[in-house]
This record gives structure tokens, sequence and C-alpha cells, in this order.
């Protein structure tokens, strides 16, 4: 699930290999919170050799949400991959610059689509070039693929999902954005500052070593995960503002053997916006 550096270098040249630039930027805006935009112009200038890009905005959305990054149908996302050379016997790796949520937002979209040989580079771009190796400017040559879509309804977890796991103690469920965000004394939220009730803190920057990219030891990631119950519960729902910094919770948690984590796609960015769903501010739980 997780590789290193080293071992993504001694394997570039594996036939099927297929290795994806994931980044996207967030810039501040005072309308939406965050506007997002694509990095294809900072792969086209270097990436890692051989590696293809892919938009999160675009050919991996359903453009015909009002929410960003909203997951695709099962038959875009399956021209999508097939086109990046993505199908059977290929062992997909992404990686993402600034922050590794952008890594993770593929895996699970990957995962949640039936294919599950796909792994995140720890400390993605800024490890690889820190480490001084090697950076490619020339095209992707992947030759197309057939991939095939097998969706798992029970890794993406809907509106209605949510709302009943506040009355059910068997659900842990998780905000993986930032302490303040989550009690609502932040100015950025995504609507009405808060959480969903019942949700517990676990900021998926707190996860991650963040100069480096990388995740933290699996004994500091077991400690603050197994402090809220996510390591026990029946089930585990994460959210964030619109679905990226969620997977990253969720592939912590994979990391230590939760595989069954459900992401809410469409987070506060959807929940936030009809005023009958409740939101709270202060702290919840651990």
């Amino acid at each position: 699930m997780l590789v290193s550096t080293e071992w993504l270098q001694a394997h570039l040249t594996d036939a099927g290999l297929r290795v994806f630039d994931c980044t996207t930027h967030l810039v501040p805006d005072p309308v939406r919170t965050f506007r997002a935009e694509t990095a294809r112009p900072d792969w086209e200038k270097g990436h890692l050799p051989g590696a293809g890009y892919l938009d999160l905005i675009v050919e991996l959305a359903d453009r015909a949400s009002p929410y960003r990054f909203t997951m695709p149908s099962a038959e875009q996302f399956a021209r999508a991959m097939s086109a990046h050379g993505v199908g059977p016997g290929t062992h997909v790796v992404v990686y993402s610059a600034k922050s590794i949520w952008w890594a993770t937002r593929v895996w699970w979209m990957l995962r949640a689509f039936g294919f599950d040989d796909v792994s995140v580079l720890d400390g993605g771009w800024e490890t690889w070039t820190a480490e001084g190796r090697p950076v490619s400017s020339a095209p992707c040559t992947y030759p197309p693929a057939a991939f095939v879509a097998r969706p798992r309804p029970t890794l993406l977890a809907r509106t209605a999902d949510v709302a009943a796991a506040m009355a059910d103690p068997a659900v842990c469920t998780i905000n993986a954005l930032a302490r303040k965000q989550h009690t609502g004394e932040s100015d950025v939220h995504y609507g009405r500052p808060g959480h969903i009730p019942g949700s517990v803190s676990v900021p998926f920057l707190e996860l991650v070593d963040r100069e480096r990219n990388t995740f933290l030891p699996s004994d500091a990631l077991r400690a603050r995960l197994d402090a809220v119950g996510a390591l026990k519960a029946d089930r585990v729902v994460t959210y964030c503002g619109g679905g990226i910094a969620a997977t990253g919770v969720a592939f912590a948690l994979a990391l230590l053997g939760r595989g069954d984590v459900a992401v809410y796609d469409g987070s506060l960015s959807e929940w936030c916006v009809d005023p009958a769903r409740p939101v709270e501010r202060g702290e919840t739980g651990p």
C-alpha cells in the first residue's frame, strides 16, 4: 500500500508499473473556501520518469455535480483509467506534491471501483526531489488498457448513511479537517462552521510529517486512531470539506488493517447546503 522512494526507483522499468502524479492546487477563495486548479503545468515541467498525470478536477470527477471532486460514474472512471493504461496486470503507484491526500484520493477511488493493486508513494514529490532522484519532462507513453470497474458501494458513504450514523454508537464518524475547523473556531468552513454531530476530530495533517509529506510510523497512527475508537468500531466513516483529506485518514486506517472504511464523498460541502442537517460546534469525543 505504501511504497518508498527507494523501492519505486528500483522498479521504474517494470513493464506493468503505472506511475501517476495526482497533484491538485487549492487556492483560497472568499466564495467557495478554496478554488481547485489543475497542476498539469507543473507536471509538464517535471515529474517522475514515465509518470502520467491524473486530473481530479475534470477527468476523475462528475462534472454535472454541484460539488467539487464528486466521484464519477463507473463508466467515466473506467474510460479514464483505460486511456491511462491501467488494467489487469498493472500496478499503480500514485504520488502528489504539497499534500499526500491527492494521492490517497486516487488510491481510494481505484479501490472503490474494485482495483486493489495500487500503492501510494510515501513522501511524494517532496521526498523524491529532496533525495536527488531522477526527474523527467517527457510525455507519458503508457499503452491503453481495458479497465473493468467493479464498484464497492460499502467504501462510499452517502448523506443518508452519515445522518443515520449520528444516532448509531457502532459507527465511528471521523472529521479529517483541522481541529479548529471541527470546533467551529476557524474562519475556514464549508457553509457553516463546525462538524457533523457525533463525529470525532482526527485531523489528517496530524497523521503525517508535513515537511517530508510522509505518514507517521504505524505506532503513532495506531495510538491516535485507537483513541477515538476507530479500530474497534463496527463501521468507520470519514469526511472533510470535499472528500479529499478524508481519504488520507481512510488510508492510514487501511495501513493498520482497517480496509473497510467508507468515505463521505460530498462531505461538508454537501452536508451544509441543507440547513435542516445539524452542525455542532465545540469538541466531540477524545
